[in-house]
């Protein structure tokens, strides 16, 4: 059977089930790991009763959705990047996505679709920046616009507010990354590192912790594995509110609300972690009586 026919099938069989029975919420994960269990507690906690769970790593496309298609789930909560790409195969139920990477950028204007990203807005993560390195005026970063475009025009929104010079440049290849990093020297006093696929991979990580020992220019990135690494300062999400977020979405839908009133929201609560070790390595001063509530990894 033709792929097209045979998505044609699942959609048809939907439309037709019924939400008689109750408002069936199936949780399509893309694999098995903390963060997405966290956020699948979070929705359980707001939503107010436990999900189905259908876990997809390793399964082709198909099969997941004659999965769905047999459960016949009232709304999809699609935990990740892999099963948010699969859900847009989808078109007659109400999807709400969380833990998905960018997910603007695998969206095409969807009507059923709603979520919450894995970004906090530009202008908290720069304020709690500012918090921990009150002196910062240069900041550089390296994007690729395909992935995180929007959200680097709502940083550089951000930064002409609060008198931030912003050195921002465009990446199209990985292996372009050393050569462009290597232009900010002397240009920029901390490097932020981005959750963008094209610039971070297991090869350019090792070029931005050495240009940041080399520069004596701390790393501020989205995830506090990298503190481990080298990078000083983390500014990531909590994927327990994530969860809370996308489940107040689900409340709202499975009432009554539009589904054709897509809404996709940044994240909210934000996990600030700092690297003492590194920032003595790198002579930077932190200013303790600032970072009371941030945990401090060694």
């Amino acid at each position: 059977m033709a792929k097209t026919t045979f998505t044609l099938l699942v959609l048809l069989a939907l439309l037709t089930g019924s939400a008689e029975a109750g408002q069936k919420v199936l949780a399509v994960q893309s694999i098995s790991v903390a963060p997405y269990e966290q956020a699948i507690r979070g929705f359980e906690h707001r939503y107010g009763s436990e999900v189905q769970r259908l876990i997809i790593s390793n399964q082709k496309e198909k099969d997941v959705l004659r999965k769905i298609s047999d459960i016949r789930p009232d709304m999809i909560l699609a935990v990740g990047r892999d099963a948010l790409s699969i859900a847009t195969r989808i078109k007659t139920i109400p999807v709400v996505y969380c833990m998905a990477l960018n997910p603007r950028s695998i969206l095409a204007g969807e009507k059923n679709i709603s979520g919450v990203s894995m970004n906090l807005p530009p202008e908290k993560q720069l304020s709690e920046l500012l918090k921990v390195l009150p002196a910062t005026r240069n900041i550089g970063l390296l994007y690729d616009p395909d992935q995180t475009g929007v959200f680097v025009q709502g940083v550089r929104d951000a930064a002409a507010k609060l008198d931030v010079n912003l050195t921002a440049t465009a990446v199209r290849r990985s292996r372009d990354v050393p050569l462009l990093l290597n232009s900010m020297k002397n240009k920029v006093g901390v490097f932020w590192m981005l959750p963008d696929l094209t610039v971070v991979t297991s090869e350019t990580i090792e070029s931005m912790l050495l240009f940041s020992l080399e520069n004596k220019t701390p790393i501020i990135t989205f995830s506090e594995k990298y503190l481990e690494m080298g990078a000083m300062l983390s500014i990531g999400i909590d994927p327990f509110d994530i969860g809370r977020q996308a489940g107040e979405m689900a409340q709202k839908i499975l009432s009554g609300s539009d589904i054709t009133d897509a809404q996709h929201v940044d994240a909210r609560e934000a996990l600030i972690s700092l690297n003492m070790k590194i920032a003595e390595k790198l002579g930077v001063t932190i200013d303790k009586k600032a970072i009371g509530n941030i945990r401090s990894v060694r």
